[in-house]
């Protein structure tokens, strides 16, 4: 009961001392609250159901959360309750933040997609052990399921889409973690409560005292990365829902965490939307401005970012040994591209982009109008083929001089185009930042140089180059050259954005790079009619229009678009062809209907 009160006490004080907004926005996390998921729907992306499972919680080496497993499911959730306690890992829960079940047929029933909990934990001191059992304890983290998983409600329907952007909130997420453990640490029953979870009930008090003690350097990171967050948060653009600024993030982590260079933390200047990522093994470059060209540095330098070690200071351990794990990533990025390379004839077999004509999708989306999608196949060929390319269904797609001479492998990539940002005239935060970043470097690294494209090579290519080297035997070069996509380790910075095909683009709202633009419609329409703000989080699927519903949400992320980083100019089509960002003649509502009527069928 002392404990009770006392905990009441302090919440009272901090709303009479500080206010009941500040104690809101800093001790607690604000989500919507959703129907319960009834009937779910998995498309036919040309995997099976294992394959699915498998891709969904592949053990990419990540540490994200810097605690175990075991730890992670018995935190309580971030909440000011002295009621019943209610767990973080509850699937309801976490399904608020926008991450989905993965169901009971899964293999990991318990955890959420793109979630995978590998072998034991390690920190620099050895095994990670519970301090009753004296068990070692799980590694727990984010794989790249969990940003590209992709969902949309019809008709009480939950439509799930692998490989298509993710509508989750991780800046919350990371918020709610930290809250959770800083609830267990300084809150006595919570601890108590715990504790009986991780270490069953009648633990010794010297078990107790030893797991407060491994709490308090995570509860001390954790403070740590509040205040290097809140220093930069003059420069920081919230992220809400779908969107992640992801390279600099990486950059937060890499340079200013693992290289222990605080220095080197910047704001999350430039969100981007979720990226779909069916087709992308087969494209030259990658990321939206197309910076990163090798396949094994785009996925090895996720799974840094998401909180994989790597020794970036240590002299008395190897330099760049690393807890990421590139078989899978090799493996993860094969069962995407699919074999042998695609051609006119087999097509793309890998993850394919999901159809609207989907079988499991025929009850509840309206049919596609043969006349009007006739209507806008002239105008796509007119209006969209001359940078997006033909449709994948077309043979023109498959003989363009944009795809590469065959490698050895029979291999050939596509190198897509590449349009200056003064031309398209979206938002330029994501290229501009990217190319003006700087950082600074151990000096036991050798790097030479200081921009954060060359400094990032340099720390993923000496990560991956020391797994192939401490395999045994060693990885043989033609062995790496296949893992590493055969492709060479290219990094720029390019004041433009690239432009990919079009398929499966109706089931990827919002729109623009930095999903600034909420609907297929808006975004054919002038910009003088796309919404100046709108609330992102809702799940339920406009059909008509192909986007989210946009109205009020409470707990869901008000869209600004006159924040730098959320412009929602460019990409325009209007009658002042030659203005900067207008890219093609205006289209009347009829013609912007009959050209989404044709995008529903690519």
């Amino acid at each position: 009961m002392k404990k009770f009160v006392l905990a009441t006490v302090v919440i009272v004080v901090l709303v009479v001392v500080f206010g009941w907004p500040w104690v809101r926005e800093n001790f607690t996390v604000q989500l919507p609250t959703y129907a319960p998921i009834q009937n779910v729907v998995w498309l036919d992306q040309h995997w099976s159901a294992a394959q699915r499972d498998w891709f969904h919680h592949a053990d990419q080496g990540t540490q994200t959360f810097g605690i175990p497993y075991e730890w992670f499911m018995a935190l309580e959730q971030p909440a000011l309750s002295l009621g019943t306690p209610r767990l973080l890992s509850d699937p309801q829960y976490l399904d608020r933040y926008g991450f989905v079940p993965s169901g009971a047929s899964s293999s990991n029933p318990e955890l959420m997609v793109g979630f995978a909990h590998g072998g034991p934990l390690r920190t620099a001191s050895g095994a990670w052990q519970n301090p009753q059992t004296k068990k070692d304890m799980t590694a727990l983290g984010l794989t790249c399921a969990a940003c590209h998983t992709g969902r949309f409600t019809v008709q009480n329907t939950t439509v799930l889409v692998d490989g298509a952007p993710a509508l989750t909130n991780l800046t919350e997420f990371e918020k709610g973690v930290g809250l959770a453990l800083l609830y267990t640490r300084y809150v006595p029953f919570r601890f108590d409560r715990f504790a009986d979870r991780v270490l069953g009930p009648g633990a010794s008090d010297e078990a107790k005292a030893e797991l407060k003690k491994q709490l308090e350097p995570v509860v001390t990171q954790v403070g740590l990365i509040h205040k290097l967050e809140d220093k930069v948060k003059p420069h920081t653009v919230e992220e809400g829902f779908a969107r992640l600024d992801a390279l600099n993030r990486i950059g937060n982590i890499v340079f200013a965490l693992d290289a222990s260079l605080p220095g080197n933390f910047v704001g999350y200047s430039a969100p981007v939307h979720f990226p779909r990522i069916w087709n992308a093994p087969w494209f030259e470059w990658v990321q939206y401005n197309g910076s990163i060209q090798q396949p094994m540095t785009r996925n090895a330098g996720e799974a840094l970012g998401v909180g994989a070690q790597v020794n970036l200071t240590d002299a008395t351990q190897p330099l760049y040994s690393s807890s990421v794990l590139v078989k899978p990533l090799f493996e993860l990025e094969q069962q995407i591209a699919g074999t042998p390379p695609p051609t006119v004839t087999s097509s793309f077999n890998g993850l394919n982009s999901p159809r609207w004509q989907d079988a499991n999708l025929a009850k509840i989306l309206p049919p596609i109008d043969p006349k009007r999608a006739e209507q806008g196949a002239g105008l796509y060929k007119t209006i969209c083929q001359p940078c997006h390319m033909a449709p994948v269904s077309d043979p023109e797609f498959w003989s363009s001089n944009r795809w590469s001479d065959p490698n050895a492998a029979g291999e050939r990539f596509l190198n897509l185009e590449m349009i200056d940002i003064k031309y398209v005239g979206t938002d330029p935060a994501q290229a501009t930042d990217m190319k003006n970043r700087t950082v600074v470097t151990p000096p036991g690294l050798g790097i030479t140089g200081n921009d954060f494209g060359s400094a990032l090579r340099a720390v993923v290519e000496g990560t991956v180059n020391h797994w192939y080297d401490s395999t045994v035997p060693p990885t043989p070069a033609d062995v790496r050259d296949k893992m590493n996509g055969r492709r060479p380790d290219g990094i720029r910075a390019p004041l433009c954005y690239k432009v990919r095909p079009l398929n499966g683009i109706w089931a990827t709202p919002p729109y623009l790079h930095n999903g600034s633009v909420p609907s297929l419609y808006k975004l054919l329409s002038p910009v003088a009619e796309r919404p100046k703000t709108f609330w992102l989080g809702n799940r339920e699927y406009d059909p008509v229009n192909v986007g989210y519903r946009t109205d009020e949400l409470s707990g869901g992320f008000e869209f600004d678009v006159t924040k730098r980083g959320n412009a929602n100019s460019g990409h325009e089509f209007n009658d002042t062809h030659g203005k900067e960002g207008v890219i093609g003649r205006f289209l009347n509502p009829e013609e912007r209907l009959a050209l989404i009527e044709y995008l529903k069928t690519l």
